[in-house]
C-alpha cells in the first residue's frame, strides 16, 4: 500500500511517516543525529549565514546532532564553524540579471559546473547518510539540481524540510518562476515540513501565489533567527569604540550606490558623526575605488572590505544603515539597533517588503533608494536616527523566538527513546 502523491509524483510508501514520527531507527546510531543542509549560494552571503546560524544552534544545545553544510559559496572557508558542524563546498556559479547563470570560472561550461554539483551533492548525501535534510529557499535546487538527492534520500527514510524567508518575492514573479519548474508539485511530493523563518502576523511567503492547501498546512512559522549578543570584538573599529553608524551592504556586490548615498548625505550636511562603511566582499574593484575616493579627506568615516563576524560589527554600532536583507534584519532586531533600511528594489522585491513591512510596524525606518540619492533627504533620514524608538521598545523581542521553535522541532523528530542521550546539552567545547 502507498499514498498517492500529487500531480503523478513518485508515490511515497505510507510506512514512511510512521517512522519518521518515531525517529530513524538506525541501531548503529542510536547516540547521534545527522543533519545535511543544502544553501545554494548563487550570490551574496545569506543563504550561509542563514545555514550557519541554525546549524550552530543546534550543535551548540545538543551533543548528539553533526551538522554537514552543502554550500556554493566562494567565501565559506572565511567563516568559522562550531565543534560538529562542516561544510563541503561545490562549484560556484553566479545568477546574471536576465536571469541566467555562469560557472564562476569562465572557462568552464555552465552545464559542466552543474553537472558536477548534482553530483557531488548526492555523493555527499549519500556519504554522509543524514537522518534529515533541511534545504534553504530554492525547494529543488539550483536548476534542479536536488531532485536526485531528495529522491535518493526520501527512499532511505531521512525527514525533508524546506526553510524559507518571512518573505520570498513579489508573488506573481514567484508563481511565474515556480510554474516553469513545476516548483510546487515538487514541494507537495517531497518535503514533509515547510519552515517560516518569521512570525505568521508578519508575512506568509505564499501568500497571492495559490498555494494549494496542503503546502499551507505544512508551513511551521518559527519567528525570526535571532541572535546572540556577541562577547569579542574587531581591531577595525579601535578609534570609534561604540560611537559609530555602521553602514553595510551584506555581500557588497550591489550595495556601491547605498554607500555613495550615504557618503554624499554626510558631505553635503556636515554630519559628525562616525561612520563605519563595510563595503562586502563582493562588491567590484572599480566601486570600491569608487567609493574609497569619495570618502577621502573625510575623518570621522572608516572603510573596511568585510568582516567575518558581521554580528560584533552591529553590536558595537550606535545604529545601522543597510539594505534589508533577512540576515542583516535578524541582526538589527536581536542586537536591539536603531536602523535605517534602504532595500534592494530589483530584481526581487523581496527586501522592500521587508522593510515596509517592518517600518509598518515601527521596528526600523525606510527610504527608498531613489530617496536616498538625495543628499538632503539622506542626512535628514541619518539625523532621525539617534531619536527614533528601538525595535525593543517597538515589541522585536517577541518575534525573535527562531532558533528555539526550530530547536524543539527538531528534538521532537527524533524523540524516541533510544535517542535520549542526543538531545543533552553538549559538554564544553
Amino acid at each position: 500500500m502507498s499514498e498517492k502523491r500529487p500531480n503523478g509524483a513518485s508515490p511515497k510508501p505510507v510506512a514512511l511517516s510512521s517512522l519518521r514520527s518515531a525517529g530513524r531507527c538506525n541501531p548503529s546510531r542510536l547516540n547521534e543525529v545527522r543533519v545535511l543542509m543544502y544553501s545554494h549560494d548563487t550570490f551574496g552571503l545569506g543563504h550561509l549565514r542563514r545555514c550557519r546560524t541554525v546549524a550552530h544552534s543546534l550543535a551548540q544545545n545538543f551533543k548528539g546532532v553533526h551538522i554537514l553544510i552543502i554550500s556554493g559559496s566562494q567565501i565559506a572557508g572565511a567563516f568559522d564553524f562550531k565543534a560538529r558542524v562542516d561544510f563541503v563546498k561545490i562549484p560556484g556559479v553566479i545568477k546574471l540579471y536576465n536571469g541566467e547563470y555562469t560557472s564562476i570560472s569562465e572557462h568552464i561550461d555552465i552545464r559542466e559546473t552543474l553537472r558536477w554539483r548534482q553530483e557531488i551533492i548526492r555523493s555527499t548525501a549519500k556519504a554522509f547518510d543524514p537522518d534529515m535534510l533541511i534545504v534553504d529557499k530554492e525547494p529543488i535546487g539550483l536548476k534542479g539540481e536536488l531532485l536526485p538527492t531528495l529522491r535518493f534520500l526520501q527512499h532511505r527514510n531521512c525527514r525533508l524540510v524546506l526553510g524559507l524567508r518571512e518573505v520570498m518575492d513579489d508573488p506573481d514573479v514567484l508563481v511565474q518562476e515556480w510554474k516553469k519548474r513545476d516548483v510546487m508539485r515538487h514541494m507537495q511530493a517531497f518535503y514533509d515540513d515547510i519552515w517560516v523563518y518569521g512570525p505568521k502576523a508578519f508575512h506568509n511567503p505564499l501568500a497571492g501565489t495559490g498555494a494549494p492547501a496542503v503546502l499551507e498546512r505544512r508551513l511551521k512559522y518559527t519567528g525570526f533567527l535571532g541572535r546572540e549578543e556577541p562577547t569579542a570584538f574587531p581591531d577595525e573599529v579601535l578609534d570609534f569604540h561604540d560611537d559609530y553608524i555602521l553602514v553595510t551592504a551584506g555581500g557588497g556586490g550591489d550595495g556601491a550606490q547605498m554607500m555613495r548615498s550615504v557618503l554624499a548625505a554626510q558631505r553635503a550636511a556636515a554630519l559628525k558623526q562616525n561612520m563605519l562603511l563595510v563595503l562586502g566582499p563582493f562588491m567590484p574593484k572599480e566601486d570600491r575605488e569608487d567609493i574609497r575616493l569619495r570618502a577621502e579627506g573625510m575623518k570621522n568615516v572608516r572603510i573596511i572590505d568585510f568582516h567575518n563576524r558581521h554580528e560584533v560589527l552591529i553590536q558595537k554600532a550606535r545604529a545601522v544603515v543597510s539594505m534589508a536583507g533577512y540576515n542583516t534584519f535578524c541582526e538589527i532586531l536581536s542586537l536591539d539597533k536603531r536602523a535605517l533600511l534602504i532595500p534592494r528594489m530589483q530584481p526581487r522585491r523581496e527586501q522592500l517588503i521587508r522593510a515596509a513591512r517592518a517600518a509598518e510596524l515601527g521596528l526600523v525606518d525606510i527610504i527608498l533608494p531613489g530617496d536616498a540619492e538625495d543628499p538632503a533627504r539622506m542626512s535628514a533620514s541619518l539625523a532621525k536616527l539617534a531619536v527614533r524608538r528601538t525595535p525593543k521598545e517597538a515589541g522585536a523581542e517577541a518575534m525573535l523566538n527562531g532558533l528555539d521553535c526550530i530547536r524543539e522541532l527538531v528534538r521532537g523528530y527524533f524523540a524516541d527513546g533510544n535517542r535520549r542521550e542526543v538531545f543533552l546539552p553538549p559538554a564544553a567545547e
